[in-house]
């Protein structure tokens, strides 16, 4: 295993392959720092913790990034795990690597209630910093990747769990960015944890065909190569392995075998034009014959992550189809490095990117900040954010009647399109041409349609029926908003009768629960500025009206329950067992008079066992009645000053401790200490059967300086008898002590 200093002059030759400039002054700096800041810290596999920033920065230098995303790749953990803060690496570097750093940092210092919440949060603040600087996502990436190359020192839970969260959101993302180094290894390493039986299956019968396969390829990339020689055509014609998730997917989608998955077989040509890359398509459709349906111009219509390429496949030697990637070098270049492919590196300057339609390409960024704004519900935005980068995989490309190309996801529809176009074309639409007939507004776009999106200003515009046919995240959220800001009086309306109702459902008055203090508390939660927000919020579906009266009632209880008195709770809990207040005085059933109520369901605490004769007190249980303890039980001492307000005065019934009620019989434990020798027990278990007493336990053990001590636990009916019995007890020869059991 390399160390951390070996790592780091690795880092520096291979940024020294690109970079133009040979003072790494700072790069030694941030090194040194990271080295001293994490120097107390182990990862999981018990390796120096600095060796995880080292391979960061290495990722990131094989993206051939600027000297300040490097440098910050080195200092990613600084803030968030060490005493370093932005103020401290801005006057040591430069603003400019703090802001990346504190793009990267997660939000570890504030709370939230649930897993999901922080999830959300630190997407949010990434995707906000990512609208900042992109190199901010290029340093999560590559510090997801490292992470995911070393997943195995992690439990099968974290892995599944990082696992599923890099499929979910990381990979995609690296895909949306166009960076298929990064995906594609990111999807093989998910891949390998989420179904590993899957995963070595399927590398077991790859590699069993391996030598076969090359051959295969290796025959066409020669046959092409010498085509391309004989034409003038000057170019790198090579194999190209498809990565294991890919296959995977492919073979599960399509409910397909290995051998019938055509592009396994795959060929690579990249040349210096995009004229050559026509050619050289000429020619290999001389050489074989192209299959049906399969070509695809990604040059004339790249990808929405900036990809380029001609596809097509076609039957090669016996009969066997492979696929070919045709391309210029800078096409190449884009698809292994995506948008760090078009970071120009500027001596002394910012990282700005030196194209002005790179903020073009990123337009998807923008409508993830907008829903930002309008999605306050947090699993409304994880599901968006997820839905959003994964339809990404299988677009349409459809056109406009002036020839411009709009990429949907699979099966958008007019809707969708029309969204694409701007907002207000979709506000006004009123129906849609394809291919110049009339559609259905739910027809499903397929690819090489020219839509026409018919407007009127007459419009009332969108309808909510529509969000259930809608299949773009970001037609999805064009409608809501305009419901949000369109409707806003009315929505304020619809949502304080939904809430009133709501609350009169569950039993509650608007004058009990709406208190301004517990207002303030809600729009804190779901961070908005007045009551007519969450109103609104909750009349465009935004909240659930339940989610808010859920939450007045809780602060309601809490704040009822420190004022009601021990009686108050009483005749709550008559309210639900359909109880009768009886008059004070009045013989009970169960022997116990409570003040103030008289017979009452009640309890006999187990904790000090009291008895007829006993000195008693209540304690008021929500839902249970009263429970009867002695006065001096352990666990009544004990009350603090709020529980004491739950004790209500109690007596015995007079018939029960005279002894008019011979039929009524009590619980109690009493403890026996004696000198342990043989034939003790048989003694006391004799005198407690010549005074006819019951013993529902008898729990005995020993000490090291040889005593027995008895738990026993008896059935009587007055104070007076278990008197008795313990004097006779304590008469027996060896008893040292006897005790009531209490708390």
């Amino acid at each position: 295993m390399a160390t951390a200093d070996q790592l780091f002059q690795e880092l520096l030759e291979r940024i020294k392959q690109y970079h133009p400039s040979k003072d790494f002054s700072m790069l030694e700096r941030a090194y040194a720092l990271a080295a001293d800041a994490h120097k107390e810290q182990k990862r999981k596999s018990g390796e120096p913790y600095v060796i995880h920033p080292l391979k960061v920065a290495y990722i990131l230098a094989e993206l051939e990034l600027d000297m300040e995303s490097i440098v910050a790749g080195i200092l990613h953990d600084v803030i968030e795990d060490t005493n370093y803060s932005h103020d401290d690496i801005a006057k040591l570097f430069s603003e400019e690597v703090a802001s990346l750093v504190d793009g990267v940092t997660k939000l570890g210092k504030l709370s939230y209630t649930t897993k999901e919440e922080i999830q959300a949060e630190n997407y949010r603040k990434m995707f906000l910093a990512m609208a900042k600087d992109i190199r901010v996502i290029l340093i999560k990436l590559a510090d997801r990747l490292h992470n995911m190359r070393t997943l195995n020192y992690m439990t099968p839970e974290k892995q599944h769990e990082k696992a599923q969260e890099t499929l979910d959101i990381y990979a995609p993302l690296a895909h949306r960015l166009g960076i298929s180094k990064i995906r594609t290894e990111m999807e093989d390493l998910c891949f390998k944890y989420l179904n590993p039986e899957a995963y070595f299956d399927l590398a077991a019968k790859i590699e069993k065909k391996r030598v076969e396969r090359e051959a295969f390829v290796q025959n066409i990339v020669t046959e092409v190569k010498s085509k391309m020689d004989e034409a003038g055509i000057s170019g790198k014609i090579e194999g190209r392995s498809k990565h294991f998730f890919s296959i995977y997917k492919k073979m599960v989608n399509q409910n397909k075998t290995l051998d019938q998955i055509y592009d396994l077989f795959a060929v690579r040509a990249i040349v210096d034009s995009i004229k050559d890359c026509y050619a050289v398509l000429g020619i290999v459709h001389t050489m074989y014959t192209p299959m049906l349906g399969r070509f695809k111009d990604y040059i004339a219509m790249p990808k929405p992550n900036m990809y380029q390429s001609l596809h097509n496949t076609l039957i090669g030697p016996n009969g066997q189809p492979f696929e070919i990637q045709i391309r210029t070098w800078d096409m190449h270049r884009t698809s292994e490095y995506g948008i760090a492919a078009h970071w120009k590196y500027k001596e002394g300057k910012t990282g700005d990117t030196s194209e002005k339609t790179e903020e073009e390409k990123l337009v998807w960024l923008r409508q993830i900040l907008e829903w930002q704004r309008d999605m306050s519900d947090n699993k409304e935005y994880l599901d968006t954010i997820k839905l959003d980068l994964n339809v990404f995989t299988t677009q349409v490309y459809a056109f406009t009647p002036q020839g411009r190309v709009v990429q949907l996801p699979k099966d958008s529809t007019p809707i969708d399109f029309a969204y694409m176009i701007h907002s207000a074309v979709g506000n006004k639409m009123v129906g849609a041409r394809v291919n110049n007939r009339m559609v259905t507004i739910d027809y499903n776009i397929q690819n090489g349609d020219i839509v026409e999106i018919m407007t009127s200003q007459n419009s009332r515009g969108p309808s909510r029926d529509w969000l259930s046919l809608v299949k773009s995240s970001q037609a999805r959220s064009k409608i809501k908003q305009w419901f949000k800001k369109e409707e806003k009086e009315d929505n304020i309306l619809r949502g304080k009768e939904m809430l009133l109702s709501d609350m009169k459902k569950k039993g509650y008055a608007s004058n009990d629960l709406l208190r301004p203090e517990w207002m303030e508390l809600i729009m804190d939660k779901y961070d908005f500025k007045n009551w007519d927000s969450i109103m609104a919020a909750i009349g465009y579906g935004g909240i659930k009206e339940g989610q808010v009266v859920n939450r007045l009632i809780d602060e309601y209880l809490k704040e009822k329950r420190k004022k009601q008195t021990a009686e108050e709770i009483l005749q709550d809990f008559e309210k639900t067992v359909d109880q009768k207040p009886i008059p004070k005085k009045k013989k009970s059933k169960s022997g116990i008079v409570v003040e103030g109520v008289g017979d009452v369901a009640v309890r006999f605490s187990k904790c000090c066992s009291p008895v007829p004769g006993d000195e008693i007190i209540g304690f008021v249980t929500r839902g249970r009645g009263v429970t009867i303890h002695r006065t001096d039980c352990v666990n009544i001492m004990n009350l603090s000053d709020d529980e004491r307000g739950r004790l209500i005065n109690a007596e015995w019934d007079s018939h029960y401790t005279h002894g008019d009620v011979l039929s009524a019989s009590y619980l109690a434990e009493i403890r026996v200490i004696a000198n342990d020798r043989t034939g003790l027990l048989f003694e006391i278990s004799r005198l407690l059967a010549d005074e006819d007493i019951s013993v529902k336990g008898f729990n005995i053990r020993t000490t090291k300086d040889m005593l027995a001590i008895f738990n026993i636990t008896l059935e009587i009916r007055t104070k007076d008898q278990l008197v008795r019995i313990t004097k006779r007890i304590k008469s027996v020869k060896d008893v040292i002590d006897i005790e009531r059991v209490t708390g």
